[in-house]
């Protein structure tokens, strides 16, 4: 299933993984921000974080996603810089919470069945994550170690998306969910 979408989506009909690089400390971006860089470190994606939303832009500061998070613990993501049920892309529902794992169902908008369409499960401290379409891995997440470090850093992290499954930007308004799920 192809998520029909009006923003430039970037579903990639390649066969080879995509990695975005995560962190709060990427040259251009304010101090704060959290921005995915590619291989050649050029800007994907940045979220800006205007209480009480979170706003996933592209490189050009255009409004991607507005996600919400409400009262009772569940998301809900909806298409640029909007909060109207019409532009709702999906909604996210926490199913478990540990000390140290998280998993999320996500469900479209206009899915009749009831069943979800997607799952995240995961570590939020480890920024460590498996996102899955069925049984189909589509996403995964990990901090980025170096050789013979002794303490790893949590500030810089891997989102490998795997080709053919969903739109990029889809996948990391998720991780943004995910990282922020575990309160």
């Amino acid at each position: 299933m192809e998520l029909e979408t009006s923003y430039p989506g970037s579903i990639d009909h390649s066969h080879i993984p995509i990695d975005l690089f995560g962190s709060k400390k990427h040259a251009g971006v304010p101090r704060g921000v959290l921005a995915f860089v590619d291989a050649s470190s050029n800007i994907v994606f940045k979220v800006n974080n205007p209480h009480p939303q979170k706003l996933l832009l592209d490189a050009s500061a255009n409004p991607l996603f507005s996600i919400h998070r409400l009262p009772n613990g569940c998301w809900k993501c909806y298409k640029g810089d909007s909060n109207e049920e019409k532009e709702l892309v999906f909604s996210v529902q926490r199913t478990l919470k540990t000390l140290s794992r998280v998993e999320l169902e996500v469900f479209f908008k206009g899915e009749k069945d009831g069943a979800c369409d997607l799952k995240v499960k995961g570590s939020p401290f480890k920024r460590s994550c498996n996102i899955y379409k069925h049984n189909e891995l589509v996403a995964q997440s990990s901090l980025m170690y170096k050789l013979h470090q002794i303490f790893v850093s949590r500030d810089k992290f891997r989102l490998t998306i795997f080709p053919e499954t969903l739109d990029h930007a889809l996948i990391v308004a998720l991780f943004v969910i995910f990282l922020n799920g575990r309160k």
